[in-house]
C-alpha cells in the first residue's frame, strides 16, 4: 500500500513539493521541486492504505485522530492548498470514482430532512457550546460568507457590509414592512433589519442555543417588539409577508426538498413580495457532499449547482429578478475565522479537546481551499412573484446601501452584541 500511495502522490503532484515520511521510515519528496513546500508523516500503515482508499474522508480524519502529523513548521492549511490546487486533483482513480459514483447514489438519502431529522442535524453542529464560536466569528455572530467592499476590510466591517447588501436587495420601501428570516441563527440580521430598516422580522431556526441568544438580544436590545425569534420549521410558517431573507439555511435543506421550499416561499410571499437567498453553490454540475463534512460537520448538507436549484424556482411560480456571485468572499471569511480559532487554539482545547480542535481547523482550512481553488463560491438570488416588484436597473442596490449605512451610523452603537 505504500507504494501505491506513492504512486497516486506522484500521479497527482504537478506543482509545489510534498515531503512525505511513510510509517516505516521511508520518506519520499513528490512534486517539481519549487515553492511551496509541504511535509508530513504517517504514523501507522493504517492511516496510509485508508487514505489511498477514501482520500476525501480519511485524510481528515487521519489529521484528527493524530496519524498523519505536519512536519518541519507545515500546517494542514499548507497541505491542503497544495492538493486541492493542483490541476489534476479531481482526477479520480478507479475507486475514488465508485466511491463518488456510490456517494452520489446515496445522495438523496443523506440529504433526506424531514423535520424531526433537519432538527437533529441543526443541533449537531449549532448546540455545541456557544463559547467555541464566540472564539472565531465577530462579536454579531455571522457564520455566514461577509462582503468585502475592499482589500484588508476587516471581518467585522464584512460582515456589516453583508447585512447591508443583502437589506438593499430586499427593496424595503417603507418602515413595518413584515420580514420572515429563515435561518436566523443567533439574530444578527434580524435585528439589523429591526433596528436599522424598521421592519417587523419574525425570525426562525431549528437551533435552541441560538434562539435562546437571540430572543436575548432582542430584548436587551428594546427590539422584542420589532423582532420575534421563534423555534419552528419553515415549512410550518404562516404568510405573508412582504420580505423573505434567508442565509446560509438553503445547504441544508436537501435536493428532494427543493421545490416545497421554493412552493412554499412563494405561498409565503405577498402579491408584491421579494424574496433573497443567500447561498453556498458550486461552479461545476451536481455532485456529493464532501464526506468528511457530511460526517463531522453538516449532517444532511449539501452544496447545490444553479441548475438544480433554478428549475425549482421557474416551477414555483417565481421570477429570478437577480443574481449575483460572490467568489473568493467566502475564501477571505473563513481565512479570518480560521486564523482567529488558531489563535484561540488553548482555549478551544479547554471547552472541547485536542481532537475537536484539529477537526475544526481541518474544516475550516478544507472549507476556505473549496473557495479557493475548486469552485465554490456564494449565489445571492433575488425573487419575487411579480416581475415589477423590483426597481428595472441595480443602481438602487447601492443607493440603498448609501441610505442604510446613514443609518446605523445613528442606530448602530447601542446593539448588544452575541455572547456579551
Amino acid at each position: 500500500m505504500e507504494r501505491l500511495l506513492e504512486k497516486v502522490l506522484r500521479r497527482a503532484m504537478e506543482h509545489g513539493s510534498l515531503t512525505v515520511t511513510m510509517a516505516s521510515g521511508r520518506r519520499i519528496t513528490v512534486g517539481d521541486g519549487d515553492a511551496p513546500h509541504v511535509a508530513v508523516r504517517f504514523m501507522t500503515d493504517a492511516a496510509q492504505k485508508n487514505i489511498c482508499l477514501d482520500p476525501e474522508l480519511k485524510l481528515g480524519e487521519a489529521y484528527m485522530d493524530g496519524t498523519l502529523v505536519m512536519e518541519e513548521g507545515s500546517t494542514i492549511t499548507d497541505l491542503l492548498s497544495l492538493l486541492m490546487s493542483q490541476p489534476g486533483v479531481n482526477t479520480a482513480s478507479t475507486m475514488g470514482r465508485l466511491m463518488g459514483l456510490a456517494r452520489h447514489a446515496w445522495r438523496r438519502v443523506d440529504q433526506f430532512n424531514p423535520r424531526g431529522r433537519s432538527q437533529r442535524n441543526v443541533a449537531h453542529h449549532y448546540d455545541i457550546d456557544g463559547k467555541i464560536y464566540d472564539l472565531f466569528l465577530d462579536p454579531d455572530r455571522q457564520y455566514s460568507c461577509a462582503y468585502f467592499e475592499y482589500p484588508g476590510q476587516s471581518l467585522e466591517d464584512a460582515q456589516l457590509a453583508k447585512k447591508r447588501h443583502l437589506a438593499a436587495k430586499m427593496v424595503l420601501e417603507r418602515e413595518d414592512m413584515s420580514v420572515l428570516d429563515i435561518g436566523c441563527g443567533w439574530g444578527g440580521l434580524g435585528l439589523y433589519l429591526a433596528r436599522i430598516a424598521q421592519a417587523k422580522v419574525t425570525g426562525v431556526t431549528l437551533s435552541k442555543e441560538q434562539l435562546a441568544i437571540a430572543r436575548s438580544r432582542a430584548v436587551d436590545g428594546g427590539l422584542s417588539d420589532q423582532a420575534d425569534f421563534r423555534f419552528q420549521d419553515y415549512r410550518d410558517i404562516k404568510g405573508p409577508f412582504d420580505r423573505i431573507v434567508s442565509v446560509g439555511m438553503f445547504e441544508h435543506v436537501g435536493v428532494d426538498h427543493y421545490g416545497a421550499f421554493f412552493r412554499k416561499i412563494h405561498d409565503l410571499l405577498d402579491e408584491k413580495g421579494v424574496m433573497v437567498l443567500h447561498s453556498i453553490g458550486r461552479s461545476d454540475p451536481p455532485g456529493v457532499t464532501n464526506p468528511f463534512i457530511a460526517k463531522y460537520i453538516f449532517p444532511g448538507g449539501y452544496i447545490p449547482a444553479l441548475s438544480e436549484v433554478t428549475p425549482h424556482i421557474e416551477r414555483a411560480g417565481l421570477v429570478m429578478t437577480d443574481i449575483e456571485l460572490l467568489r473568493l468572499h467566502y475564501a477571505e471569511t473563513l481565512k479570518a475565522w480560521r486564523e482567529r480559532f488558531m489563535a484561540h487554539w488553548d482555549e478551544a482545547r479547554d471547552i472541547m479537546d485536542e481532537r475537536f480542535c484539529r477537526m475544526w481547523e481541518f474544516y475550516l482550512a478544507g472549507s476556505e481551499m473549496g473557495f479557493r481553488h475548486q469552485g465554490l463560491n456564494v449565489f445571492q438570488i433575488q425573487m419575487a412573484r411579480r416581475q415589477e416588484a423590483v426597481p428595472l436597473t441595480r443602481n438602487y442596490i447601492e443607493r440603498e446601501e448609501t441610505r442604510l449605512r446613514t443609518m446605523e451610523e445613528k442606530a448602530l452603537a447601542p446593539m448588544r452584541l452575541a455572547g456579551e
